[in-house]
C-alpha cells in the first residue's frame, strides 16, 4: 500500500517538474507573438486600413475645392458645306477647317462655408477611421487572447487527465492481481476497469478540445495547418490584481480617455455636427469668380496677297458722247497664318456671379432635416458606446472577482479532496472500500481540479481585458 502511494507521488511530482521544465524550455509562440502576427495579418484590418486611405484622398480633394479650377479645351474640325464659320462669322460651302483653343478658370468666393466645414468633417472622418482600425486591432488582440488562454486551460485538462488515467491504470494492474491472488472479486477489477475507460474518453474529448482550441487560434492568425504550431506556455500566476482595487467607474473613467471607440465614437459625432452645418450653408447665395481666354484659327479668313492692275473697263459716258473708264484690279487671295489668327482672334473674359437659391424642390430643407437626424443618431451611438464599455468593465471586474473567489473556494476543495482521496486510496488498497467509492473519490478531485482551473484562467481573463482598457498590454508574463 504504501509503496503503491509513494509511486503515484513520484509520478505526480514527476509530471510538475517536467510541466515546468517544459514551460521554461517551450520556444513556441508567445502571447505578444500571436497579437503581433494577427493584427499585421489579419484581412479584416487590412481593408479596414484601406477606409483610412480612402478618408485620406477625400480629404485632399475637399481641401483641394478652396483653390481655383483651371480647365482648357482645343478641337480640331472640317464643315462640310454651307455652314457658319465660328471664326468669320460668314457663311462658306466649301470644306472649312477650323481650330479653337480656350483656358478657363474659376473659384468660389463663398458659398456659406459650405467648403470649410467639409474640410472640417472629412478631417473628423479620417480621425473616426484611424480610431475604428485600432479598435479592430483590440477586439482581434482580444480574441487572440480569449483562444490563448483556452489553449493553457484545455492543456492544463489533457495533464490532469492523463495523470488521472495513468493512477487509475496502475490500480488496474494491481487489482488484476489482488484477483488473481484470490484477495478481492472480480467485480471489483471490472469497475476500475470501467472506470479506466471512462477516463480514457475523458483524455480523449480532452485532447479534442485542446486541438479545437489551437484551430481557432490558428484561423485568429490566418495560419494553415501546421502541426508544428506550438505556443510558448507561461507561468501564469495567480495573484490579486491592483486594479480591481478600483471600483468600476473609476477604471471607466481612465479606459475612456484612451480607448478607440470611445475616440471614434466622439468624432464621429463630431463629424455628423458638420454635415448639418454643411446642409445648412446650401441656403446662403453663393458668390463666385470665373475668367476665361480663348482664340481660334480658321481656313474660310483669307486676305489678300497681291494685287494685278488689269485693263480700264467703262463705266458710263459723257455728255458729249464720251466713254468714262476706270481701273480694274484683279487679287490673289490666301488663308491669313495660323499664328496670325492666334494672335488676331484671341478674346478675354472675366466676371462675377451670384447664385441664390430661392426654391429647389424642398431639397435643402430635406438635406437639412436628413442632417439633423443624422447627428442625433451619432449622439445616441455616442452615449451606446460609452454605456457598453462601463457594462463591459463592471461585468469584467465582477467577474473577475467572482472568479478570483471561486478559485481559492475550489484551491480548498480540492487540496481537501487531495487528502481525502489518498485516504480512500490506501483504504481501498487494504481493501476497505470498494471500488465504487474509490471512483466516486476520484471523480470528485478530477471534476473540482476541473473547475478550479476554469476559475484560474476566467479570472485571468477577465484581469487582462480590464488591464487592457486601462491602456496595459495584454500579457501572461
Amino acid at each position: 500500500m504504501k509503496a503503491l502511494y509513494l509511486q503515484s507521488l513520484v509520478f505526480f511530482l514527476s509530471f510538475l517538474f517536467l510541466f515546468d521544465a517544459k514551460a521554461q524550455q517551450n520556444n513556441g509562440w508567445t502571447l505578444e507573438d500571436c497579437i503581433n502576427h494577427a493584427v499585421e495579418n489579419n484581412l479584416t484590418i487590412q481593408q479596414q486600413k484601406l477606409g483610412v486611405q480612402l478618408a485620406e484622398v477625400n480629404l485632399r480633394q475637399t481641401r483641394a475645392t478652396r483653390f481655383p479650377n483651371l480647365n482648357t479645351n482645343a478641337s480640331h474640325s472640317y464643315n462640310y458645306g454651307r455652314t457658319l464659320d465660328p471664326i468669320t462669322n460668314e457663311f462658306a460651302t466649301e470644306r472649312v477647317q477650323t481650330n479653337n483653343f480656350s483656358l478657363s478658370s474659376g473659384v468660389t468666393l463663398f458659398g456659406g462655408f459650405q467648403i470649410r466645414n467639409s474640410i472640417e468633417r472629412d478631417r473628423f472622418d479620417l480621425q473616426a477611421s484611424q480610431y475604428d482600425v485600432e479598435l479592430m486591432e483590440q477586439d482581434i488582440s482580444l480574441a487572440v487572447a480569449s483562444s490563448y488562454l483556452q489553449i493553457l486551460f484545455a492543456k492544463e485538462l489533457v495533464e490532469i487527465a492523463s495523470s488521472q488515467l495513468e493512477i487509475t491504470r496502475q490500480q488496474v494492474d494491481r487489482t488484476e492481481k489482488l484477483v488473481d491472488a484470490g484477495t478481492l472479486a472480480r467485480g471489483s477489477l471490472l469497475t476500475i476497469m470501467a472506470q479506466q475507460a471512462t477516463e480514457e474518453l475523458q483524455l480523449v474529448n480532452a485532447e479534442n478540445q485542446l486541438r479545437l482550441a489551437y484551430l481557432d487560434l490558428m484561423q485568429l492568425l490566418d495560419l494553415r495547418e501546421d502541426s508544428a504550431f506550438e505556443i510558448d506556455v507561461p507561468d501564469v500566476q495567480m495573484e490579486p490584481s491592483a486594479t480591481l482595487e478600483q471600483s468600476p467607474l473609476q477604471i471607466y473613467e481612465s479606459a475612456s480617455q484612451i480607448q478607440p471607440g470611445i475616440r471614434s465614437a466622439d468624432i464621429q459625432l463630431a463629424s455628423a455636427e458638420k454635415t448639418y452645418e454643411i446642409a445648412r450653408g446650401a441656403r446662403s447665395p453663393v458668390l463666385s469668380l470665373s475668367g476665361s481666354m480663348g482664340t481660334g484659327y480658321s481656313e474660310a479668313r483669307l486676305q489678300i496677297s497681291e494685287v494685278i492692275e488689269a485693263d480700264p473697263q467703262m463705266i458710263g459716258q459723257t455728255a458729249s458722247g464720251e466713254a468714262v473708264f476706270a481701273p480694274a484690279f484683279n487679287f490673289q487671295t490666301e488663308v491669313v497664318p495660323f499664328w496670325d489668327q492666334m494672335d488676331e482672334n484671341l478674346n478675354r473674359s472675366v466676371g462675377l456671379f451670384l447664385r441664390i437659391p430661392i426654391f429647389n424642390n424642398y431639397q435643402v430643407s430635406s438635406n437639412i432635416g436628413r442632417s439633423r437626424i443624422g447627428m442625433e443618431q451619432a449622439r445616441l451611438q455616442r452615449q451606446l458606446v460609452r454605456d457598453q464599455l462601463y457594462k463591459t468593465i463592471e461585468q469584467s471586474h465582477q467577474d473577475a472577482l467572482a472568479a478570483f473567489l471561486r478559485y481559492q473556494a475550489t484551491q480548498k476543495n480540492v487540496d481537501a479532496l487531495q487528502e481525502a482521496f489518498r485516504y480512500t486510496e490506501q483504504r481501498f488498497n487494504v481493501g476497505m472500500v470498494n471500488s465504487l467509492e474509490y471512483n466516486d473519490a476520484k471523480n470528485r478531485l478530477t471534476a473540482a481540479q476541473s473547475e478550479m482551473l476554469q476559475a484560474k484562467y476566467d479570472y485571468v481573463f477577465r484581469t487582462q481585458i480590464i488591464e487592457f482598457y486601462i491602456g496595459n498590454p495584454l500579457s501572461l508574463n
